[in-house]
């Protein structure tokens, strides 16, 4: 029985849960959430016991100094609630982790009693996936389920992937088989370009999120942090020709591919983003009053939250880089670890 002291009687919950790993390419599902819970002063309530679900050789805790003392913070996953004002008040239940290295029903099963006893009316997962899209276009963001009554009442795509899958999966199928509605959002970060931090990418994530929960999200500085990773990476590529011309081949099959696509409903909906953003004002909004699109560009650079200025080198891939010629939510990459010897990839929402 799960007890939990301190936590007010929530409104319209929706749970948005994300996590470090293998589901999260270029760390854009987790700095999302990450996203959410800073500018919104999330509180936590509750964190999964570490030694539970973590192997600490795979992920290792961290030693750090405060005032003096010498403190241990684990590896594990932590949930914090923020309340959303408003004319139409609701909460979220931010659930943000690693993904874990053992006993996976149990871990969802945990999540799942907290969902219960919030009465969580939603579950979205944030995930991202390398794929084969170039980064001077808009991220493309796919929603997922696997119920076939969500995907019509909610306009998404019923998931029909098989094979190897990560914790986004799991969680998926567990809310599924508890009666609990659930959605996946996957944003295709590049392959050639997949180092952390994605600010593009958690944008696109943002900019979806907003439109399926109808509501406002404060973007902060993600703007101009997404112009300034594509700007960054439009330098990098200018001086390679073998990447550039790769980024070319990829930018007219993404054309071509999308042509048909470009149809009222999507103009529609983006200028509906506006003008949410704009009646709103505040915080939410971008320079000028009005949120950036995914695929803008500028003519600046800023100094991103690492402190890099631009990102690294992007690599050219071989034809068997382990990225998946499909970048929607139906493939997925089983691919090495990053530059932080973590792995980093993609997987759909779920396995039969």
């Amino acid at each position: 029985m799960i007890e939990l002291e301190g936590v007010p009687e929530l409104i319209d919950p929706v749970m948005v849960a994300a996590f470090e790993g293998w589901n999260d390419a270029g760390d854009a599902a987790s700095t999302a959430v990450a996203h959410l819970d800073r500018e919104w002063k999330g509180e936590v309530f509750a964190a999964l016991d570490a030694e539970d679900y973590y192997d600490f050789q795979v992920n290792r805790p961290t030693v750090w100094l405060d005032g003096g003392v010498r403190k241990i913070t684990w590896p594990t996953t932590r949930l914090s609630v923020v309340r959303v004002g408003g004319e139409k008040p609701r909460d979220l239940v931010l659930v943000r982790g690693i993904e874990p290295s053992m006993r996976w029903r149990s871990f969802c099963n945990e999540l799942l009693g907290f969902a219960h006893e919030l009465g969580v009316e939603l579950v979205v997962i944030l995930g991202a996936l390398l794929g084969d899209t170039p980064h001077t276009r808009p991220v493309p963001v796919s929603g997922v389920t696997s119920d076939p009554d969500l995907a019509r009442t909610m306009d998404l795509e019923e998931t029909k992937y098989e094979g190897p899958t990560g914790i986004v999966g799991i969680l998926q199928e567990a809310c599924t088989h508890a009666g609990v509605p659930a959605v996946s959002l996957w944003a295709a970060v590049p392959h050639y370009v997949s180092q952390p931090p994605n600010p593009k990418a958690t944008l696109a994530l943002l900019n979806r999120l907003e439109d399926l929960i109808d509501l406002r999200i404060p973007l902060g500085e993600l703007p101009e942090d997404a112009r300034a990773w594509q700007l960054g990476v439009d330098q990098l590529a200018a001086e390679d020709s073998e990447v550039a011309e790769y980024v070319q081949t990829l930018e007219e099959a993404r054309d071509t591919a999308e042509l048909p696509e470009a149809s009222g409903e999507a103009i529609a909906r983006e200028f509906e983003r506006y003008l949410r953003r704009r009646d709103g004002g505040g915080p939410a909004a971008g320079a000028g009053g009005h949120a950036m699109e995914s695929g803008d560009t500028a003519s600046y650079l800023r100094d991103s939250p690492s402190g890099r200025t631009r990102p690294p080198k992007p690599q050219r891939p071989e034809t068997d880089a382990g990225s998946e010629p499909d970048s929607g939510p139906d493939a997925e990459a089983d691919t090495g670890p990053d530059a932080d010897g973590r792995e980093s990839g993609s997987e759909d929402s779920s396995e039969d």
